[in-house]
This record gives structure tokens, sequence and C-alpha cells, in this order.
């Protein structure tokens, strides 16, 4: 279903079950869990689906290992189920992650690991090797009955250093354990969108569309073109994460303050130097402060972060200066020989963890466990409130089954071994799979094996669209052009940093330039049939958010283009 098309059903029909306002995860999956249970669903984004948190977040699926301190062991036995299952469901994007953590002392932390446990200290501190030990053994027990994983081991500090001789000698262990990356979470939301509706036509789902209350109703504008149309719903659902607060104002719901989110922001590196010194393995470490960090091998670059700030604006948020320097201070710390240039860092990001409001001070313990809280009315609100990215589908579910409650609808489908995308029918030999790819459409085998990992079997309609017509690389971005037409024709992509930052990899992997932005400009405004006017301002947005946001001037993005970038011979040894 195309936007206009979804604009002109619920013109015809605005009478609805359930309004799901917010497209990031969170919403993306109860939208799902309504959608394939027979709900009449609508799902309204005021921006871009995946843009807010979901697109910022560590790229971790993970249990939570620190989260045991905080006595959640329910979250963590979840979060670990949650990590299995997407690891079956979408492995052409989540994949096991070898994770290693550095011990500097034996004994430190065991009373502020007890105490914090028992709630008689908020404070930080360092983890010994007996403290880490002992979350280790609960993580492995938590997975006994499905080891997904090999179990944890300990290293001594000799095994260590000649593993990974770049790392702080002052360590006196190492402890190896494995969780899983994600490599295109925006992707893998795009990828559930489709699918469901795909598979139900009658579910809607419309990015660029604002939710306020106006003319003695609720009213869903599209921001794209100006205009405003009613829509009527029996219940609605609030995903909006960082914004709960914000959007129950906006829709006149009674409120009181629900939402209290913290900022964390990464840095992405491209270092040979580093990137060898990971030899493949997420380091997981704590700053000197306490505060847990971590660095991993990220689409040919490192990814190192993050921070942990309080925040009452998510609008604002951004890296700034001191947590760039924060970020990098962490990392001197563990790899003390690496010297890190302000050039090597070729894209930062920051988002909101939608966590629920605490007064607490220490922003390490406010928990990280997901719950929804109804305010009634008229038309009743279900806040999804918390959450982590790993439990996105087991979140959706309760609040589906909440909502299925109210209804009075009997739930008759599950979303539990439901594969996502690229992950239907995925090869038990991907070589096999992509060299079959490879002939059925003469596409070169490097290509081939790109879009394989982009879309996993999806590459399968890539492909075919790819080679219906002639193709060239849009500049050194490792994307092609007819790989941009396909997604800009079914993916609902109405600006550039849908397309650059979303839909793609091209911008988180210092892929951007100001050559790639302009040629896609003209993709973009060729299919939409942008008057050169209308392309002038969406360049001029587009850079002014890279600035922004995403630390990336025009005079970077130039260079870029240039043979003598630094960007282009690390990532090929890479």
């Amino acid at each position: 279903m195309t936007r206009a098309q979804s604009w002109a059903r619920l013109r015809e029909r605005p009478e609805i079950d359930v309004l799901v306002i917010g497209g990031g995860i969170n919403g993306i999956s109860v939208f799902r869990e309504l959608a394939l249970n027979g709900v009449d669903v609508v799902l309204a984004e005021k921006s871009d689906f995946c843009s807010g948190a979901s697109a910022a977040l560590s790229r971790m699926v993970h249990g939570g290992l620190r989260y045991l301190e905080n006595g959640e062991f329910k979250l963590v036995r979840e979060s670990l189920l949650e990590r299995d299952r997407l690891l079956a469901n979408a492995p052409h994007y989540v994949k096991p992650l070898p994770t290693t953590v550095p011990i500097f002392d034996r004994f430190s932390g065991l009373t502020n690991s007890a105490f914090r446990f028992l709630g008689l200290t908020r404070k930080p501190s360092r983890r010994g090797a007996l403290v880490i030990k002992t979350g280790l053994v609960l993580y492995d027990l938590f997975t006994g009955g499905r080891r997904a994983m090999p179990r944890h081991e300990f290293r001594s500090r000799r095994e260590t250093m000649a593993r990974w001789p770049a790392i702080n000698p002052s360590l006196c262990n190492s402890a190896t354990y494995y969780d899983a990356w994600v490599s295109h979470p925006e992707r893998l939301g795009m990828e559930m969108l489709r699918d469901t509706v795909a598979e139900c036509p009658g579910a809607v789902a419309i990015n660029y569309a604002r939710v306020d209350r106006g003319g003695g109703g609720l009213m869903l504008h599209d921001e794209r073109s100006g205009e405003g149309y009613p829509i009527a719903p029996k219940l609605i659902i609030n995903a909006t994460g960082g914004w709960i607060d914000l959007t129950n104002a906006a829709i006149g719901s009674a409120q009181h303050r629900i939402m209290g989110g913290t900022k964390g922001s990464h840095l992405v590196i491209t270092n040979r130097a580093l990137f060898k010194a990971l030899d493949g393995h997420m380091i997981y470490y704590e700053n000197e402060d306490g505060r847990i960090c971590i660095l991993f091998p990220y689409l040919g670059n490192v990814l190192v972060g993050s921070t942990d700030i309080r925040t009452d604006d998510p609008e604002s948020v951004r890296c700034e200066p001191e947590e760039r320097a924060y970020i990098l201070q962490s990392l001197g710390f563990v790899f003390p020989e690496i010297e890190i240039a302000d050039e090597d860092i070729i894209f930062q990001f920051a988002g909101v963890r939608p966590l629920p409001a605490s007064d607490d001070k220490v922003t390490g313990r406010i928990p990280r466990d997901h719950f929804c809280e109804v305010i009634e009315g008229d038309v009743p609100v279900v806040c999804m409130v918390g959450g982590k990215w790993t439990t996105f589908r087991s979140f959706g579910a309760m609040a589906a089954d909440l909502v299925l409650d109210r209804l009075g609808r009997a739930r008759f489908r599950d979303t539990e071994t439901l594969a996502i995308g690229g992950g239907r029918d995925f090869p038990v030999e991907a070589d096999n799979w992509i060299d079959a790819l490879c002939a059925r459409y003469d596409l070169d085998r490097a290509v081939t094996q790109s879009l394989f990992e982009r879309y996993g079997t999806e590459a399968e309609n890539v492909a075919g669209f790819m080679a219906a017509g002639p193709d060239v690389e849009i500049g050194r971005s490792g994307y092609w052009r007819r790989e941009l037409l396909y997604l800009i024709g079914v993916e609902h992509v109405e600006t550039l940093a849908d397309l650059l930052l979303r839909r793609t990899a091209i911008g988180i992997s210092g892929r951007l330039s100001l050559g790639v932005i302009d040629v896609t400009l003209d993709l973009l405004g060729m299919e939409r049939g942008w008057p050169a006017d209308r392309r002038a301002l969406e360049r001029a947005d587009f850079l002014a958010l890279l600035a922004r946001n995403y630390g990336l001037d025009e005079a970077t993005l130039l260079h870029r283009d240039s043979e003598e970038s630094p960007l282009w011979e690390p990532r090929k040894s890479a």
C-alpha cells in the first residue's frame, strides 16, 4: 500500500478500532500483534518510522548483564529469551557477538554490589572478578534450557594480553560471554511493517502523520501536504517513548508525568589499529567512574558509547562536545596506546532511553523494565512505558493482549517464532544461496553478497529489480542506483534522511558524501516530482540536520568525495 493509498483509505473510513501513535520499534511491534489478530489498526508516526530512539540504540541485542545488580532478574530472563528469538527470526540482521569484559580487580565491588541489590546504596563502583563471575553464572543459568551460544569463560592476565595486546595492561583477568548485535535496526522495523501490511491489507501505517485534538475530536495531519483528516478510534496506544507526555498533552488526554528519559550518545570511529585490536569482540568495560561502556566492530568501523544523562526535552537531544570527550576518555582508558584523531570520528548520534519517571539521582538505577499505564477517558489511552530494544516483541505482545481484552477479542496468533522479512527461509548455506542469486540475475558476486547482508532473503526482490535495467554505484557508497530506486518505491521514503540514514546504512557507515547526497537527491526528486526549489530546500534541510545531530559539516562531506579522503583505505583493509 502506497502512502497515497493509505491516506485515501483513512479518508473513506476514519472509524477504527485502535490508533497506535508512534512508529518506533515498540509501536511497530504492537501494530503487528494487533493486525495479525484481526484488529482494525492504524499506526501514525509524526516523523519517519524508527527515526527516534529506535535509530539511536547501541546496536546491542542483549539480556542486560548489569541489570542483575539492580535485581531485575525477570527483565534479564525475558531479554535473553527475546534475544534468542531474534537470532532465530531475524538471522539476517541479528547475529552472535562475543563480548569480553576486562577485569581490573578480583574482589572490588562485592560490598557495593550487595548494597545496590538490596537498595542500600545507589552509587556505581568498579566490579571485580567475583562480582562479574557471579553475574555470568546467572546469565548462563537463564539460558541453560536452550543453549543457543557458548557458556562464558575466564582468562588469566597472560591469556588476555596475548589475545588483546593493546588492552590496558593493568587488568588482572578477563571474561568472555556471548550476546548479540543488530546490523540494521531501522530496516528490521521497516520489514516488520511491510510484512504486516502485506498480510493484513486493512492495516495502515503512515509516516509523517501527526495526531492532535481539534475540531471536536482527533485529527490526523499529513505533514507532507499540510492536510488534516478526522480519525475516530475506540482506543489509542501511545507508543511514543520519550515523547509520551508530550503526545498525551497534544491529544488532550488527562495526564500526569509518566516519562523521565535519559540520553545516550555514541561515536562511530574509523581507525585501523582500534578495529584490529578488538579481534572481532565487543569490549564491555567500566570507565573509571563505574559507568558501563561498550565498543565493538560495526560495519567495518568501531561503534563506541555511551553516556547516560537525564533529559526532559527529547527534541533537542544530540551528542554534545563534553559527551564526545567523555566517550574518547573512556576509550583511552581501555586501549591507552591507541590514539583517536578528530577526523577518525565519522558519525555520531544520540537518542533518548524511554524510562519511567524517577527521582533517582543515579540514572543507572532507574528500572529498565516495561509496563503499560492506562489513562481512562472517552477514548482510553494505553501508554507503553519503558522498555529496551531487545524486548520489543514481548512488550508489543503485552500491550496487544491488554488491548484485545478491552476490545473483547481473543488472540489467535502469536509472533514468538514468526520470521521477519529477509529472515524467512534463511539458508543454512549462505554461500550457495548467494551463488544461485548471482547466477540467476547475472550480478557481480561482491554486489550480491552485499545485498544478502543488507536484506537477507529479501535480496531476491532487490536483485531482480536491479537486474531489470542498467545500474551504477552511487559514488563510493556501496549502494546502487536501482537499489535506491527500489527502496524509494516500496518503503515510504519521503526525505533524504529517510533514505540515507534509515533505509540504508550509508550515513552510519561513514560513506555519506556531498556527491552521494546530490545523486540521491536527483533520484528522490525525480521519483517524487519535486521542482528545483523543493529539491534545494530538501538539500539544505538535510545538510543542517547532519551538522546539528551527526557531527557532519559540509566541508567534511565534500572532502569525502576526494581521493585524498582518509576514509577509504582503512575500510578496504578492514
